[in-house]
């Protein structure tokens, strides 16, 4: 007798729960599990978050997929997400009883491609704030998000494995995946820098050392005032080692 298996379709709140439940499961292992959460109807709200997003829905190469995952974000199917520099691992719900794992590997940013955005952008930054927030001038924020010089990744420097068996490369779970890193640029922004594998501080320091010099040098040779590692962080927003 042929068999056959009476498919049942899963309501969002089936799917929810479906979620939460395993959610718990993985938490009663690993105390460290770190679900993403959309609170609001966005999915995206920083200048680093919804970049992200905007960079990845530009190649052609993800445009007919990469939708698919910003439902299963939104409705907490990424029960776990960890970002390391070049590196995201993520714990994806689908249609299976057990969630898949994801992997996504990015390459580091070219040496030369960061040095020219440090030599552009060194100087218009004043402070951490300004940095985390994306206040730049119209013209560097255009090239910061340009395909071939800004900062973001492409298509060709990301590597993604999904353990579901969807043969396709952009399967939902690694497009929730995808997603769910700019969600993470919004509890923090500088985990971008992290990810690309470049010191944000870098962008800071033309700012910083001009700044200084101008201090410096407004301060006269009479004053014996000296600028210590605390006065520098107050005044840049940055924790100096």
């Amino acid at each position: 007798m042929r068999e056959y298996y009476d498919y049942h379709y899963e309501s969002v709140a089936e799917k929810k729960e479906k979620a939460k439940k395993t959610l718990e499961k993985l938490r009663k292992k690993d105390k460290d599990i770190s679900p993403v959460v959309i609170s609001g109807k966005a999915i995206a709200n920083s200048f680093w978050a919804i970049s992200w997003n905007k960079n990845l829905e530009s190649y052609a190469d993800y445009s007919n997929r990469i939708g698919r995952g910003s439902a299963y974000l939104k409705n907490g199917m990424v029960l776990d997400m960890k970002i390391t520099e070049g590196s995201v691992t993520a714990v994806v719900m689908g249609s299976s009883p057990k969630p898949y794992n994801v992997k996504i590997a990015i390459q580091k940013m070219p040496q030369n491609k960061w040095n020219s955005i440090v030599h552009e952008v060194g100087h218009k930054i004043s402070n951490i704030e300004e940095l985390a927030a994306g206040n730049f001038p119209q013209d560097l924020t255009e090239k910061l998000l340009t395909q071939e010089t800004g900062l973001f990744p492409s298509p060709k420097e990301i590597k993604i494995d999904c353990s579901c068996p969807d043969w396709a490369n952009m399967c939902k779970h690694a497009a929730a995946a995808l997603y769910g890193i700019g969600a993470r640029f919004d509890e923090d922004p500088l985990l971008f820098f992290k990810l690309r594998g470049v010191p944000f501080e870098e962008l800071l320091k033309k700012s910083i050392d001009e700044k200084i010099a101008n201090m410096m040098k407004n301060s006269g040779k009479k004053s014996k005032r000296v600028i210590v590692g605390e006065d520098i962080s107050d005044i840049f927003g940055i924790v100096m080692n």
